[in-house]
């Protein structure tokens, strides 16, 4: 008897065959499991510099409103949100100014300004912020948020710097 150990035909050809399914399963295979996923470990830009008016036209001691979308892609899922807000020019300084959100810190309403008032007015529970964004009245646990960043373009338009939280 012999150690040697001799591959039969029929066990050579089930190995090539495993082999070359094998490799054709692999090419086929991981492009199409890249593709599948892709969309889903891309990022969307949460960060951004956005665009809310031209300086100019905005008038000192008078909230400037605007508002933007954004939209957020989660793999094949497209979601639009709005944002808004105000700009308040306190001087001809286009540093000079501050820029509040819209959304109002008890429950995201959109707050609006009211001239008569003097203030920034909550519909949906009667809260009242100043032109400068802190509570005068009502349910907030605090004042407006602001925008920090901002910046001026050569073309004189303000643009903020947006973060999604």
């Amino acid at each position: 008897m012999s150690d040697s150990h001799e591959l039969s035909r029929r066990d050579f050809i089930k190995v090539t065959t495993g082999i070359v399914g094998g490799l054709i399963g692999a090419i086929i295979g991981l492009p199409s499991v890249y593709y599948l996923i892709a969309p889903a470990l891309r990022e969307g830009g949460k960060e951004a510099w956005i665009p809310i008016g031209k300086f100019e036209d905005m008038q000192i001691g008078v909230p400037y409103p605007f508002s933007f979308t954004r939209v957020q892609v989660n793999g094949w899922e497209r979601t639009a949100s709005s944002f808004g807000g105000y700009a308040v020019r306190k001087s001809d300084d286009p540093n000079d100014l501050f820029i509040l959100n819209s959304r109002c810190t008890h429950l995201a309403c959109t707050v609006n300004w009211s001239a008569e008032a003097e203030a920034f007015l909550c519909p949906c529970h009667d809260a009242k912020f100043s032109i400068a964004g802190e509570v005068l009245d009502g349910p907030p646990p605090r004042a407006l948020d602001v925008y920090e960043e901002h910046r001026v373009t050569e073309e004189g338009i303000i643009e903020i710097f947006f973060k999604e939280s």
